[in-house]
């Protein structure tokens, strides 16, 4: 069976109705993470009663079963005990066959402190003092439903709670640290609402007593949902309505509703098969969860919510308390909408990426004949291989006569199809992919293109057309197929853009883009790119709320602010120091909302005492948000003694361990020194890193976050001769991308950094007409 750091000290198996058998030896695996227990005599098949006495250690790596440290507001600092077995850990807090597709029910008791507060997956049955220790008590659960170990969860510490319960009966609780209840309404508020939500979308219902939603002081994950027992990180469940900033309400809503979905998905029903514990580590990154999510979401709007409704209800009615496959779920969906379910569906997961749809069109008479042609869209340009890879890909294609509804929907199953669109005029335009819903890129004949333009500006196109239309244009630059000055011309054409989504994306990109010229000479030109971008909407927003607004303006006034902010803009600059000098005195303090995009400012365009000032914040900030918040931004400081002390300050006490990574990305995006510095850092320090995080998925987000802005292609060479010398199996995958990454982007610069330089420089000269 499967068993970890684990010292077993008997072992005995009682076949039913007979005398136990006391085990002779235990043979550890340790590279398995097994152990075999041998008996004197061969053992008879059927039921019977397997006992073990073990200890195990209460560990500092934040799996398996593991020792969570928090001040008491007294300050005093103390220890809860708390799990996090997904994927491959319970076999460190007990030996059991650690498999997903092994389900059995579990009758948890626990023997803790009676002064501490003790969970489980299900209610407490029952609560004794326990015979050998008055300052003890024996704590029973009631027993779960049939599932696998990776969802049983125990936590044993000093919590405060707030409750309530779900329309539908269930007992809804959010433990917070002591003295925080009040920041538990928020989520609890959320998860009373989504669970009804979820029992009425899939019409199953939600088969546990009860649900506790727990804030971990140290956490490596965002969240765990383990059955009626899910546990966070404090910024992802906490909420303090005076000091919260909206993205963070968001963050929160999102990590709720997400963790609340797989109580159902994954926790009644439970996929199988991945092989080694380290290829599992890897399994949870953008490809899982973003192309998982992308294909799902175009699945959902091919099939139609009804019948999408219909297929998860049978899928889960059938498989419940079991394991299903990919191929289960694509069955349930093919006989509740009668489509080619399977079919479409495994041309999207059975083979990497996702195509290019190239359409130009012409007009006949009174229609428009499109035709398009699909390939396999690469990073690096075009696709070279022998059989070029086919998708059947659901196209809608929507016309300016009425923007929001699909005037044709097609199913695209060969490499060209021609499509006539009946009573087109030639001066209305035409688009693909309506909504965005399709994972894939379009990329139009210039003519098309042109046509679609004026939309971006009068605002005729939807928002989330807006941004796929500029987001699939930037992505065809980075990949050589369109040149970036294109995309640039298309960036301006934003100027009277409202909606946050869509500025998020551009900004997003923009910074990519930031990031690439750094390694440039004219990298103040692409920041007064940025400033004339931002600026026109930085002026309308201003800095403080207006009344009526809501939760996307808040954000948006905080990007866009941030952005003139960093790229040096005059006026915001001023403004967020006197505003950042009044914070610090007490005067007024900053809202929220406001406060990243000012600390960001004043410590990228700041001194030494600026980055003293931040840390004192960061000492006294009694909300881990607001810790974060600092930490985030303390690697925009751009002198190199000041670098190298945030970098230092990343590994110190003051960080808890899941945070340090955001630190060190954050001076590895902050600026071409910081980048260096970064990785110079990871180098030097590897060894209390890697054995910081061993396995989990922290290394890979931390190796992505301090290599990807290199484009030097012998910087690639470097970071996969390090990681050579220096093994990280479970960040394999991110290191082989992070190289591929370094190349692009240095093939990116040669190709285009000349062009754009040009182009900047003749708007500089000529500014353009808004």
């Amino acid at each position: 069976m499967n068993c970890a750091d684990i010292d077993i000290i008997t072992a005995s198996y009682a076949p039913e109705g007979d005398e136990e058998i006391h085990a002779t030896g235990f043979n550890y695996q340790n590279e398995d993470e097994k152990v075999t227990l041998s008996f004197p005599s061969t053992l008879q098949t059927g039921t019977g009663t397997l006992k073990i006495d073990f200890v195990g250690e209460l560990n500092d790596k934040m799996k398996g079963f593991y020792r969570s440290k928090y001040t008491t507001p007294s300050g005093e600092v103390r220890y809860a005990a708390v799990t996090q077995f997904e994927a491959t850990d319970a076999r460190r807090a007990f030996p059991c066959w650690d498999e997903p597709a092994i389900k059995a029910t579990f009758d948890i008791s626990l023997v803790v402190p009676k002064d501490r507060v003790a969970l489980s997956n299900m209610n407490v049955i029952d609560r004794k003092p326990y015979p050998d220790d008055e300052n003890l008590v024996e704590v029973k659960f009631a027993r779960t439903p049939v599932m696998s170990t990776y969802l049983v969860a125990f936590v044993v510490g000093e919590y405060d709670f707030v409750e309530t319960r779900s329309k539908d009966g269930v007992c809804v609780r959010v433990y917070t640290p002591v003295g925080k209840a009040e920041q538990g309404k928020f989520a609890l508020e959320v998860a009373a609402k989504t669970l009804p939500f979820y029992k009425d979308y899939f019409n199953v219902p939600y088969p546990l007593p009860k649900i506790d939603l727990i804030a971990i002081a140290d956490f490596a994950a965002g969240a765990m949902e383990n059955w009626g027992l899910v546990t966070y990180r404090e910024t992802a469940l906490l909420i303090d309505p005076k000091n919260s900033c909206s993205s963070s309400r968001q963050w929160v809503a999102l990590v709720v509703g997400h963790e609340l979905a797989h109580q159902w998905f994954g926790n009644l029903v439970t996929m199988v098969s991945v092989g080694h514990p380290s290829e599992v580590d890897e399994i949870f990154d953008a490809i899982s969860y973003s192309k998982g999510a992308s294909v799902i979401r175009m699945l959902h709007d091919y099939i139609g919510d009804k019948d999408f409704k219909k297929g998860m209800n049978m899928y889960l009615t059938k498989f419940q308390q079991k394991n299903a496959a990919t191929e289960d779920l694509w069955e349930s969906l093919e006989n509740a909408s009668g489509k080619p379910i399977a079919a479409v569906m495994n041309t999207w997961t059975k083979q990497m990426g996702f195509p290019l749809i190239y359409v130009e069109a012409e007009q006949v008479e009174d229609d428009r004949l499109l035709r398009l042609s699909q390939k396999k869209f690469c990073a690096s340009g075009s696709y070279v291989g022998e059989d070029c890879p086919q998708w059947m890909v659901p196209i809608t294609i929507s016309t300016s006569e009425d923007p929001n509804q699909a005037k044709l929907k097609i199913l695209m199953d060969k490499p060209e199809m021609n499509v006539v669109l009946k009573n087109v005029k030639p001066d209305q335009w035409v688009k693909l992919n309506l909504g965005t819903v399709g994972f894939y890129r379009t990329q139009y004949s210039s003519a098309m293109l042109e046509s679609l333009l004026p939309g971006i500006r009068d605002l005729s196109l939807p928002p989330v057309d807006r941004l796929g239309l500029q987001n699939d244009l930037f992505s065809l630059a980075r990949a050589g197929i369109i040149s970036t000055v294109e995309v640039l011309k298309v960036m301006e054409a934003f100027v009277n853009e409202p909606n946050y989504t869509v500025w998020s994306d551009l900004s997003c990109n923009l910074g990519i883009l930031s990031t690439l010229l750094s390694h440039t000479d004219f990298y103040e030109e692409i920041q007064e790119f940025v400033k004339d971008v931002f600026s026109p909407i930085g002026e309308r927003l201003g800095w403080d709320p207006k009344p009526g607004e809501g939760h996307l303006d808040a954000l948006l006034r905080g990007l866009v602010l941030g952005k003139l902010g960093k790229a040096g803009h005059k006026a915001t600059l001023e403004e967020a120091r006197r505003r950042f000098k009044d914070h610090v005195e007490g005067k007024q303090i900053l809202s929220a909302d406001l406060r990243s995009p000012v600390y960001l400012t004043v410590l990228k365009h700041g001194d030494g005492t600026t980055l003293d000032i931040m840390l004192k914040l960061h000492k006294q900030a009694d909300m881990q948000e607001e810790k974060n918040r600092i930490e985030r931004v303390l690697g925009a400081t751009p002198l190199p003694d000041l670098i190298q002390k945030v970098l230092t300050f990343a590994l110190s006490e003051e960080v808890r361990p899941q945070d340090t990574v955001s630190v060190i990305g954050g001076v590895a995006g902050g600026s071409k020194h910081g980048r260096k510095a970064a990785w110079k850092f990871i180098k030097d320090n590897w060894e209390e890193l890697y054995n910081r995080y061993q396995g989990g998925f922290l290394i890979s987000r931390l190796i992505k976050l301090s290599v990807e802005g290199f484009a030097v292609d012998k910087m690639a060479g470097e970071v996969k001769a390090f990681f050579e010398s220096h093994p990280a199996p479970s960040a394999e995958r991110t290191i082989q991308q992070c190289c591929e990454n370094i190349l692009l982007n240095a093939a990116w610069l040669k190709r285009d950094a000349e062009s754009i330089h040009q182009y900047l420089l003749q708007r500089k000269a000529s500014p353009p007409t808004v």
